[in-house]
């Protein structure tokens, strides 16, 4: 039995470390102090500092708190890292451009890749942002009917497609059962590598039919996870059929650029939305920015037709290379060379009626960018949005556009992807994504002219608690992107 004296001696002992133990401040890797902490998931509009530890936000106090460094956000906005769920641009360049409008998650879900183990392992130590992808329909057909090309990333190895000519059989011509069956072998092989669900392009596929479509949406239904979809037409219509074959197959579907997609029935096709998802249908969309699109000439979205299709003219396409306006000599010259064009093709109050609409996510559709040359939505959508379209058109509440890039996008995921439960917000436990800026000063400053020109008002953005960019620009060698995959 222990003495008194031992037991209060040894009582004095623990009450010493524990004394001791809370006089000494907690250590933090980094403390990002004095700033306006918006959190769309928690609605919290407050002055807090936030402890960094082990690239997770370990502490939001109205205290302050002590760090091996301290970052002074007094007058900014914190907000969670904005993730992008339609970023076709993934090399080291184009995620550092992005970085500097604001984004720590980059995903490409729309086009996709395949193979996608490789990708993923092609990606390892290159990536500033946070990256994924789905897997490809579009490169998953073309390995079907191409077995000796491998498209991978279906954006960025355009060369190989354009090799094929203009009426290559992956975009153009009817599956026999044996594609089908290799297209279905592909797919299941890219979810069990990971793939964050599966990205159609069917515009870019029009010999893909119903059919082919719907045993795909099946796969998706199957495996729980979300088909991504550009329609096979622009209009009404086009997203009806995508609509009809999620509700057939049971497969979540989500929607992408739904500005174009929907052309001039933005308000019938938001109405179409709003009342399948009161149902209780998984439905989602996108929206970006700009009233202009972006793609390859030489895709078969410019197959005999495309005018009718697009509701557009020659005169309405730019060579991005240039900026030149096309007419029928020089779009039959530039189609066989192969490569990006401009496309205006929407409305500005079609577009903005879908920034504003409730739910409606922000996402940039960024393509690579070749020679410092592309769309500008690669570089400035995030800092669009929030400057021209929040804080002098007034559209849209700082609080709902912080929720379209960040909370928003990560709920979509978060389903069958639950690493995604820690991004997107600022909270005790969530990766350390974190966006500092300007609410007075954040604006755009990409052009078609100048389409790489970073976004200003946005001096620090963190991903899993390491600097992207500081005090306004890149920081070179930072690498701290972390694969989002299916696990």
């Amino acid at each position: 039995m222990r003495s008194p004296l031992r037991m209060l001696i040894g009582s004095g002992f623990a009450l010493g470390l524990f004394v001791s133990a809370c006089s000494r401040p907690p250590q933090y890797d980094l403390v990002i102090a004095n700033g306006r902490v918006m959190d769309p998931a928690s609605q919290v509009d407050a002055v807090r500092n936030i402890g960094v530890l082990g690239g997770k936000i370990v502490a939001i106090s109205e205290g302050k708190l002590q760090g091996r460094e301290t970052l002074n956000a007094e007058g900014y906005v914190v907000s969670p890292g904005f993730i992008d769920l339609h970023a076709h641009g993934q090399t080291t360049g184009d995620l550092q451009i992005k970085a500097r409008d604001g984004v720590t998650t980059a995903l490409d879900l729309e086009a996709g890749v395949y193979p996608v183990a490789g990708w993923y392992r092609a990606m390892e130590g290159k990536a500033p942002l946070n990256y994924g992808a789905t897997v490809g329909h579009i490169a998953a057909r073309f390995a079907a009917f191409h077995p000796d090309i491998e498209v991978g990333h279906w954006a960025i190895n355009r060369s190989k497609v354009a090799s094929l000519g203009a009426m290559p059989a992956g975009s153009n011509k009817v599956a026999s059962e044996k594609e089908l069956s290799a297209m279905e072998q592909a797919i299941r092989q890219g979810l069990d590598e990971g793939g964050l669900g599966i990205g159609f392009g069917i515009n870019y596929t029009p010999a893909a039919n119903q059919s082919e479509i719907e045993a795909m949406f099946r796969v998706a239904a199957e495996r729980k996870v979300p088909a991504f979809v550009h329609t096979r037409a622009f209009g009404i219509a086009a997203i009806r059929e995508a609509i009809d074959t999620a509700k057939k197959t049971g497969a979540s579907l989500h929607i992408v650029h739904v500005g174009s997609s929907a052309i001039g029935d933005m308000k019938e096709v938001l109405e179409l939305i709003d009342s399948n998802k009161a149902a209780g249908m998984d439905l989602t969309t996108e929206v970006y920015p700009y009233i202009a699109a972006s793609t390859t000439l030489e895709s078969a979205m410019f197959d005999p037709g495309w005018q009718d299709n697009l509701k557009i003219n020659y005169g309405d396409l730019a060579w991005a290379a240039t900026g030149e306006r096309l007419n029928q000599e020089s779009f039959d010259r530039y189609r066989k060379e192969g490569g990006w064009v401009i496309i205006y093709m929407m409305k500005d109050e079609n577009v903005e009626q879908a920034i504003a609409h409730a739910g409606i996510m922000i996402a940039s559709d960024g393509v690579p960018f070749v020679d410092g040359k592309g769309h500008p939505r690669g570089a400035g959508t995030f800092a669009r949005v929030l400057g021209l379209y929040c804080r002098e058109k007034k559209l849209l509440s700082l609080m709902d556009a912080l929720g379209k890039m960040t909370v928003i996008p990560a709920q979509r995921m978060e389903g069958h992807v639950p690493s995604m439960k820690r991004k997107g917000r600022l909270s005790v436990g969530a990766d350390a994504d974190i966006t500092v800026f300007d609410p007075k000063t954040v604006i755009d400053r990409a052009t078609f002219d100048e389409p790489t020109t970073p976004s200003a008002g946005i001096p620090h953005v963190l991903v899993n608690g390491v600097f992207v960019v500081r005090d306004g620009g890149i920081v070179e060698d930072a690498r701290p992107g972390r694969p989002v995959r299916v696990e």
